[in-house]
């Protein structure tokens, strides 16, 4: 699963996910890309089975990137134990996801097979999501 080799802290506060994404929120690799509607924590397990979900039904043609990391720690506590003596240890990771960000990007198919690619991949994701295409591509395909 993703999670990062070392890390500063070792627990994280919870912080806020208002407003926008600001950062990462155009393709910047590829042509097509999934765009986050909602904001939500995804955890590794998540990104993890709609990569595999996209890469599956792209057959391993093309090349696809993963835009975000899940560098938050997650902590809980065992079942069955009192409230108080501390927080508990680290449990999972997530990546923090606000509404515009581009979570997939890929290229090298045709777009019904990257869009359907992207389509199921979203449904392994628990927010509302959106295929978006390359600004300048419109204008690639009408100079050819």
């Amino acid at each position: 699963m993703l999670q990062p080799k070392k890390t500063k802290y070792r627990k994280a506060q919870k912080g806020r996910m208002k407003g926008n994404s600001t950062r990462g929120h155009e393709i910047a690799f590829g042509l097509y890309g999934l765009k986050a509607m909602d904001q939500a924590w995804l955890t590794d397990r998540q990104i993890e089975a709609a990569r595999v979900a996209i890469t599956r039904h792209m057959k391993r043609e093309g090349q696809v990137w993963i835009r975000i990391f899940p560098d938050k720690p997650v902590t809980s506590k065992p079942a069955e134990v009192r409230m108080g003596k501390g927080k508990g240890a680290p449990d999972h990771w997530v990546a923090v996801v606000k509404p515009g960000r581009i979570m997939f990007e890929c290229d090298g198919v045709a777009p019904a097979a990257a869009m359907e690619a992207m389509r199921l991949g979203a449904q392994k994701l628990p927010i509302r999501t959106k295929f978006v295409q390359k600004r300048d591509l419109v204008i690639q395909a009408v100079k050819k």
